[in-house]
């Protein structure tokens, strides 16, 4: 590393990433969990190459039903994690300007993952879920309100043919437009190269023209079997051409078992790859080899305030990509009703969290309210409620991201102009996070 500062930013990052159980170099969502790229051509930290982090990766560290404590404690002994955080808020705190704050609050969610493990290991009192929330958002916990989306969609769907009875006009507009699974490849391919042109036309013209070049949307899509999750987006970034350059490779994992429609769809790849995910983390690795954003934007994370705006910018992605900021200024009644579903599960994703940490219902009841309030299919709500919503870090923290960071970003976009908003989304201006991004919008 270049400086004392990188390398407690690499061991901070990966550090606690291996102490959850994550691993950045696994190519598969199944293997990764906290850190979500590391397209540097650094040196891996200490935090990744002792000999005792490869055991705590594999026995799932934090996360596992049962922690291998031996293994854990030998990690910690070797390589102080706590401390490498420490530095980094200390060092952040010395800074001025975008960087400093950026990194001050990286650290301090990093202060909670900590806590949180210390409290599974019994070394540590309990985490209130109050801290969780107001440390990544900047505001207390609050329930989802879902009536305004739900009004919306009863219309559109009455219009489409699929009056009555909300649920079941949901399940049947959405088994009536079912992707076939073995299609999705295919799909795939052609809404990346239509959510790509959209892109631009309606991004690109807003953006340096040092980014032309960068492609947005170089992805593979692979089915994955029995996941925990609906999709995972992995973010490569490692692959190099002839001359060096990155080639900005991702792969997005697809659950076998989802239930989504062909507009769902669509809208998911506007969330996981073009103006989403991928768009965002290619431009934010073309800025970091032109040395305009430091390390930490090569090592970004989850559970942070910078996921809960990248969450924000990839639900607002179909809109981007379209150039406009309401539902109803779709071209299409399907694409306006798979949004809103959509959206409604981002808002399930924060009241399962809501439920599970502030009211403590049992599963069944979260799963219930929000299949019947929220409209998820059953897959969905019983993870949502369960392997997601029960889980002591992303139910209290990066359940509420979602919501959260959808309203900020449609917030910023209906009130300032495009020539200003979407360069600061995408970095431009300096890499951001949910609490920085308005200032640099608003200077």
């Amino acid at each position: 590393m270049s400086s004392t500062l990188e390398t407690s930013i690499a061991n901070a990052i990966l550090g606690m990433d291996t102490l959850w159980g994550g691993d950045v170099m696994n190519p598969s969502g199944v293997g990764r969990f906290i850190a979500d790229s590391w397209f540097s051509d650094e040196p891996m930290p200490l935090a990744y190459t002792h000999p005792s982090a490869a055991r705590v990766r594999a026995s799932g560290g934090v996360s596992a039903k049962e922690p291998d404590r031996a293994a854990l404690e030998k990690y910690l002994k070797a390589v102080d994690v706590h401390g490498a955080v420490q530095h980094v808020a200390m060092s952040a705190g010395k800074m001025k300007g975008l960087r400093g704050s950026y990194l001050l609050g990286l650290a301090q969610c990093f202060e909670i993952m900590w806590d949180l493990a210390m409290e599974i290991l019994d070394k540590g009192e309990a985490v209130p879920y109050d801290r969780c929330v107001r440390t990544l958002t900047g505001k207390a916990p609050e329930p989802s309100d879902p009536v305004a989306k739900r009004q919306l969609l009863a219309e559109l769907l009455a219009s489409a043919g699929h009056g009555g009875d909300l649920l079941k006009g949901v399940d049947g507009w959405r088994k009536a437009r079912l992707v076939p699974s073995k299609s999705i490849p295919a799909l795939g391919a052609a809404f990346i190269a239509q959510y790509d042109a959209l892109s631009d036309r309606n991004l690109a013209p807003y953006l340096p023209k040092s980014f032309k070049d960068v492609p947005r949307a170089n992805v593979a899509f692979l089915p994955i079997e029995n996941a925990w999750f609906s999709g995972s987006m992995n973010y490569l970034g490692r692959a190099r051409k002839a001359d060096g350059s990155p080639e900005y490779e991702a792969t997005y994992e697809l659950n076998a078992a989802l239930q989504i429609s062909i507009p769902e769809f669509q809208q998911l790849v506007s969330h996981e790859v073009v103006p989403g995910h991928v768009t965002t983390f290619a431009y934010l690795q073309n800025l970091y080899i032109k040395h305009k954003v430091g390390l930490e934007a090569s090592i970004l994370t989850m559970n942070t305030r910078a996921a809960a705006l990248f969450e924000g910018i990839a639900n607002n992605g179909i809109l981007i990509a379209y150039g406009v900021t309401e539902i109803h200024d779709l071209p299409d009644r399907d694409l306006q009703i798979g949004l809103l579903l959509a959206l409604l599960q981002d808002d399930a994703k924060n009241q399962s969290s809501y439920l599970t940490w502030q009211d403590n219902l049992k599963q069944k009841a979260v799963a219930k309210i929000l299949r019947n309030e929220f409209l998820v299919s059953e897959e969905r709500a019983g993870k949502l409620s369960g392997a997601w919503g029960r889980h002591p870090l992303l139910g209290r923290m990066y359940l509420p991201a979602y919501r959260f960071g959808t309203e900020l970003v449609a917030r910023l976009r209906r009130q300032y102009p495009a020539d200003k908003v979407l360069p600061a989304l995408y970095g431009c201006n300096g890499l951001v996070d949910a609490l920085t991004i308005e200032q640099v919008i608003a200077s």
